[in-house]
């Protein structure tokens, strides 16, 4: 949901090396205070820094996710397959849908970091995004091809119509999402392709794991154990 918008300091005409480290700044706006989110991506992992609370650390081969409560010292571990479960019970329950955006140009354009972007939008009875795209932006269709190898291959579950980046034309420098009321800006500050450790993957140590019930116990939908045979 949220969009990344790149800054051109540290991007001097270098491409990107396939699977190579890289960090994306992005600056992102809506009701109260503006703030930073941080993703930052090795070979098949991705780490999401939303607020210094709260990160997720995502396996873009089995679709687990781990998130990090920095200030509770603790984690939650959810695999692929039950995040899954709690997608299909949230579109059950919740009335979303799979439906996925038609994605279209509207022609308009704006300058974005000195870049001309050109409009592509698309909307669902979600949410209506518009994604700022330049073509001429350096390294983007590299980066593009990089965030789209590394996405979840049970992407298409979990996010059940939401837009991801196989979807888009090249890379977003700017993207606006409006759901209901509430209206989402997201511009990327800078990229960086300093190498990463695999500790900034892995959960910290002296963090607690934290459980959660079974999805289909705390859903009502397991069935009833079959009653002891008689002798």
């Amino acid at each position: 949901m949220r969009a990344f918008v790149l800054s051109l300091a540290l991007l001097t005409g270098f491409g990107l090396s396939v699977r190579a480290d890289f960090t994306i700044v992005q600056k992102v706006e809506g009701k109260g205070a503006a703030s930073e989110m941080i993703m930052k991506v090795r070979g098949d992992k991705i780490r999401m820094e939303a607020t210094p609370q709260m990160t997720m650390i995502v396996d873009g081969r089995t679709g687990d996710t781990i998130t990090l409560m920095t200030a509770q010292k603790k984690y939650l571990r959810i695999s692929g397959d039950k995040a899954k479960a709690i997608a299909e019970l949230a579109s059950k329950y919740g009335g979303t849908t799979g439906e996925k955006p038609k994605i279209t140009a509207t022609g308009k354009k704006m300058t974005i970091n000195g870049y001309e972007a050109e409009e592509y939008v698309g909307e669902t009875k979600m949410f209506k995004a518009s994604y700022w795209i330049a073509p001429s932006f350096p390294d983007s269709a590299a980066i593009m091809k990089e965030l789209q190898a590394v996405m979840p291959s049970a992407w298409n579950d979990l996010a059940k119509g939401m837009m991801d980046y196989r979807d888009l034309p090249g890379f977003p420098l700017r993207t606006q999402v409006k759901m209901g009321d509430q209206e989402i800006t997201s511009t990327v500050t800078s990229i960086k392709r300093d190498p990463l450790s695999d500790a900034e993957f892995a959960v910290p140590k002296g963090f607690q794991e934290m459980k959660i019930p079974n999805v289909k116990e705390s859903s009502g939908e397991n069935p009833e154990p079959a009653p002891p045979a008689k002798p």
